[in-house]
């Protein structure tokens, strides 16, 4: 028997860190299912024989701290925290300038400075062990971590690159030049724990969109208040205008304009009423609104987003990993380079063995991979994270990756390129029958259904105040037509494919299909009972929205069940192509036969496009299903907007330009370094500060991200 176990991991802050611990922990016995989220500073990791203690030692070991957190296995135990709940942000964060790093940094700093000063007035062999000093300050705990990961099956750490490198100095007479690698490589590990923490602040700062307390309307009817984090589904919860919304809710009382931007990005308030849903984090703009909990603190919208942005964080996109593969080979390889320069270079190029030696430490410290393996991952968390505060979600670096390459991006029609609220447009009772008839006998058929169709002929029945006779035997065939025994008839209503008419409704169908609407065939035994015209309107930016998306070189396509005079006049109004009267199944050839052009994304609302949003290369589901949208699709657009469809595509190529220019500054700074170094123009420090300034730049690069606007 197993226990799942959680830590927060404090002093992480690159990927190498998450690699090196990982391979550590791998090699224990009686522990499985390790992972490491560098964005959250979470391990997670299954206990069968190993002990909690033994995890945390060896967590040690490597320089890190780790506290036990909840376990993973019992998230109802904890219903009043949120996955956030365990460790106040604001409390475990320490400021950047009293961490560890920065403390061994200071202190190092102020030892070469020092022997630096004293240099200008003392003989050399005076000031040499000042830095030897300072060397051997440095090189306790990172050669304790050096000697830890290669204990732990990793040898080719850069912490030990960079040790043998600072001893080898020492021993060539080079004293001061290691205590000047000791120093640059603490700053450059001080200025990734600062870049690793702004990355993190954009998660926190989607935590803090939750407010501390929430007023929850008592039995009496007055209300008290109480922490958010212990709403319970089901209760009643007040929202006074200016609140900021505490919980995912359903509107019982009140209308209120509501200010969803910081959930989705959207900017204009949004008008809510009774039996509409509300999400956590909106602002309360108008009135006053009474609430009732649909989610628990742990389950709501912002909670959901946050997870969601740390498991995206956490998985890798495929260049990502092409990276972590490389850089195992290339370390090793680097040292064999290093020592080809040390040893073959006197006999072949005539270098003394001095030289040859410094110059080959130089290599040692160039080969450092740690600029590179931070290259995707800096950008990948900056790129999710830009996205998810502007109401784009992506659930990783692989689903990121993919949607900027797709060349075609297929779209459902209904919900997503439409408003999703069709209505009934016209009526066509066929002779001999009267409208009220038609909608009486078609809606006692469908008041089983959830469809959209479905829902506005009841909605029809409704408005003209109609009662349903009884009906039983209810079934359906998807895509074609669902059929019921009323009042001792079969009654079936579909769509005309699947129920032909002839005459003058054939006349009337093809006119109506033509104007752009959507027609159901009601008939009764086997006789026609007559036409049901609907239209669902396109969203107001879905033509912008098609329009963004050719700009940026991509080709939209809809995939409809609707008959192909409707799909046309659609498209046409959006400026799209059309593909229609697809069934469930004709939707996947669709995707297949697209997927064989290229990469493709598919965009539904995330409830009948389950497998077509599967079947794509990435599936990008519209917001108005959170719920099952946040679990079907790769990516989700918050806003319900069509041109966030866009401004996905353009993050994407965001996040991958700046990877690129990320790795171009990793390989280039130590190409050219390399190059000055076997020519012995640059010595060890310029070598160190060749990895330690790509880091910095390469991190500082992905960091612009954060600010990036469609």
């Amino acid at each position: 028997m197993s226990e799942k176990l959680v830590w927060r991991v404090e002093g992480m802050d690159c990927a190498g860190c998450v690699a090196s611990l990982t391979r550590a922990l791998e090699k224990m016995p009686g522990i499985s299912g390790i992972e490491v989220n560098l964005m959250a500073e979470r391990l997670t990791a299954s206990l069968s024989t190993a002990r909690p203690e033994e995890v945390e030692r060896q967590v040690a070991a490597l320089g890190f701290t780790a506290t036990p957190l909840a376990t993973a296995a019992a998230p109802d135990e904890h219903q009043g925290h949120s996955h956030h709940g365990h460790d106040d942000p604001a409390e475990a964060e320490k400021p950047w300038w009293a961490t560890g790093k920065a403390k061994l940094t200071w202190l190092l700093g102020g030892l070469v400075g020092a022997a630096t000063l004293l240099s200008l007035v003392l003989p050399e062999r005076l000031t040499d062990p000042l830095f030897v000093t300072a060397t051997a300050v440095a090189l306790i705990p990172f050669g304790r971590r050096a000697l830890a990961l290669a204990h732990m099956g990793s040898p080719f750490s850069i912490e030990t690159l960079m040790c043998t490198a600072a001893i080898g100095a020492v021993l060539i007479g080079a004293a001061e030049e290691a205590a000047v690698v000791v120093l640059l490589f603490a700053l450059g590990e001080m200025l990734e724990t600062i870049a690793a923490g702004r990355a993190r602040a954009g998660i926190r700062a989607l935590a803090a969109l939750m407010p501390r307390t929430a007023l929850r309307v008592t039995a009496a009817g007055g209300t008290e208040e109480v922490p958010a984090a212990r709403l319970a589904v089901g209760d009643l919860v007040l929202v006074r205008p200016g609140d900021r919304v505490a919980c995912d809710g359903t509107i019982e009382e009140g209308r209120s304009a509501l200010d969803e931007s910081p959930v989705t990005g959207e900017s204009v308030p949004v008008a809510r009423g009774p039996g509409e849903t509300v999400r956590a984090g909106s602002i309360n703009a108008e009135g006053a609104l009474r609430l009732r909990v649909t989610h628990a603190a742990s389950d709501n919208t912002i909670a959901r987003i946050i997870r969601m942005v740390e498991e995206a964080s956490a998985s890798r996109a495929p260049t990502q990993r092409f990276i972590e593969r490389f850089s195992a080979w290339w370390t090793p390889g680097a040292m064999i380079v290093a020592l080809l320069v040390i040893l073959a270079t006197p006999p072949l190029l005539g270098w003394d063995w001095a030289t040859s030696l410094y110059r080959g430490l130089a290599v040692l410290l160039i080969a450092c991979p740690c600029a590179l393996v931070i290259s995707v991952p800096a950008a990948m968390a900056s790129g999710l994270s830009a996205g998810a505060r502007r109401g784009l979600l992506v659930k990783g670096g692989a689903a990121l990756e993919a949607i900027g390459a797709a060349c075609h991006i297929a779209f459902d029609k209904t919900g997503t390129l439409t408003e999703g609220r069709p209505r009934v447009t016209d009526l066509i009772p066929a002779e001999g029958r009267s409208e009220d008839e038609l909608v009486a006998l078609a809606a006692a058929v469908e008041q089983g259904s959830a469809h959209p169709l479905a829902r506005a002929i009841l909605a029809e029945a409704g408005r003209r105040g109609l009662s349903l006779p009884p009906a039983r035997g209810f079934s359906a065939t998807p895509g074609k037509a669902v059929q019921a025994v009323v009042a001792g008839r079969v009654v079936m209503v579909g769509s005309p494919r699947h129920a032909p008419v002839s005459g003058p409704l054939a006349a009337t169908l093809e006119r109506l299909e033509g104007e752009g609407k959507t027609v159901s065939v009601a008939l009764i035994g086997n006789a026609p009972l007559g036409l049901i015209a609907l239209r669902d309107e396109p969203r107001a930016d879905a033509a912008a929205g098609m329009a963004a998306l050719a700009a940026l070189g991509v080709r939209p396509v809809m995939l409809t069940g609707d008959n192909a005079r409707t799909g046309a006049a659609i498209a046409a109004r959006l400026g799209l192509e059309a593909k229609a009267e697809l069934l469930p199944e004709d939707k996947l050839r669709e995707i297949a036969a697209l997927r064989a052009l290229g990469p493709v994304a598919m965009v539904g609302d995330g409830i009948n496009d389950a497998p077509a949003l599967a079947a794509a290369s990435v599936g990008i589901a519209m917001g108005g299903g959170t719920d099952v949208a946040l679990e079907t699709a790769d990516a989700a657009v918050l806003k319900d907007r069509v041109t966030g469809v866009a401004e996905l595509v353009a993050l994407s190529r965001a996040t991958m330009a700046n990877v690129k220019q990320n790795m171009a500054v990793a390989v280039g700074l130590k190409g050219a370094f390399l190059l000055t170094t076997l020519a012995g123009i640059t010595g060890l420090w310029p070598a160190i500060l060749a990895d330690t300034g790509a880091t910095v730049l390469v991190t500082l690069n992905a960091l612009r991200l954060l600010r990036w606007k469609p």
